[in-house]
């Protein structure tokens, strides 16, 4: 009997999309797999480029999933042996869309008692994310058995300078000396192992026992340096956001006075804050080591390095 394979995702710029399909072409070539693909998208189009004031506007609503209405969708199958989700994280939560997914009516029945794999194609900063996610994927009932991060090929710097020129204006090109935004071609071709390892471990129905299909295939690695950066910044989301949501809903104009203090908030946190926060992370790392790599080896679970 055919494997069916659902695969969830939302995309805005394409990049996930392509992600997917080439990590997963494996599956798709496989006569014993049937491998559908469900593309969500919301009510409210999510138009990229951003534009700077809709970009930040949506860090409180995204950080506290409200979460716009989706389309209706179409599901080929009433049941499946694996759901691959596809998600990126904004504001270090999952992204509107698919937290919309994870939050509808009939995300139970899809979900529920069926092994999850999480895929996450982003910046680099993912863990708080991912947390917010394992805890929707509980609820739903599902279970969390691989979880796959690929981030971008820019280094930590210099990518708070590409990305939101790339998220700004649509250009992820190289410029003055900086890496290209985004993930590099070869790591989106590479990835076509975890494909490959999916598809074997689905004939050996590895699915039934909700066991790992990924370990040891460096299909994610926590980098200590953002751990404590992430727990700060999305503390301050979460106080800001509660702040700027007393000013009305997302895209109200007498939000933009506080939206903009924000942004200057946040501008200086990155240039003082987050530096300082990663040098005192290294040097954690090198005192404590035992300490932080068990901290990081939990992060990466259920995958492990």
């Amino acid at each position: 009997m055919k494997k069916k394979v659902l695969v969830v995702y939302y995309s805005q710029t394409g990049q996930l999309e392509r992600l997917l399909k080439t990590m997963l072409s494996p599956l798709k070539k496989s006569k014993e797999i049937d491998l559908d693909f469900l593309k969500i998208e919301s009510e409210e189009k999510f138009t990229f480029p951003w534009s700077f004031f809709k970009f930040f506007d949506a860090f409180p609503e995204t950080v506290y999933l409200d979460a716009p209405k989706l389309k209706p969708f179409i599901l080929k199958e009433n049941d499946y042996d694996l759901i691959i989700l596809g998600y990126q994280p904004w504001f270090l939560s999952p992204s509107m869309p698919i937290a919309s997914f994870m939050l509808s009516d009939t995300v139970k029945k899809i979900l529920k008692n069926k092994p999850v794999i999480t895929v996450i194609g982003c910046r680099n900063m993912w863990i708080e994310a991912q947390e917010v996610m394992k805890e929707l994927i509980k609820k739903c009932g599902g279970v969390l058995i691989d979880n796959i991060v690929l981030t971008d090929q820019s280094g930590p710097l210099e990518s708070f300078i590409t990305t939101p020129r790339w998220m700004l204006t649509g250009k992820r090109d190289a410029f003055w000396g900086l890496s290209a935004a985004g993930i590099s071609k070869e790591d989106i071709k590479a990835s076509e192992r975890f494909g490959q390892r999916i598809a074997e471990k689905l004939q050996a129905d590895y699915e039934k026992d909700y066991t790992s299909m990924l370990k040891n295939l460096g299909a994610v690695k926590a980098d200590g340096r953002f751990v404590f950066s992430e727990k700060i910044a999305k503390r301050s989301f979460r106080i800001w956001g509660k702040l700027i949501r007393l000013f009305g809903k997302r895209g109200a104009l007498i939000r933009r006075p506080i939206v903009f203090i924000y942004v200057v908030f946040l501008f200086t946190l990155i240039v003082t804050i987050v530096p300082l926060n990663m040098a005192l992370s290294s040097i954690f790392r090198s005192l404590f080591k035992e300490k932080m790599d068990k901290i990081l080896s939990k992060i990466e679970l259920p995958s492990g390095r």
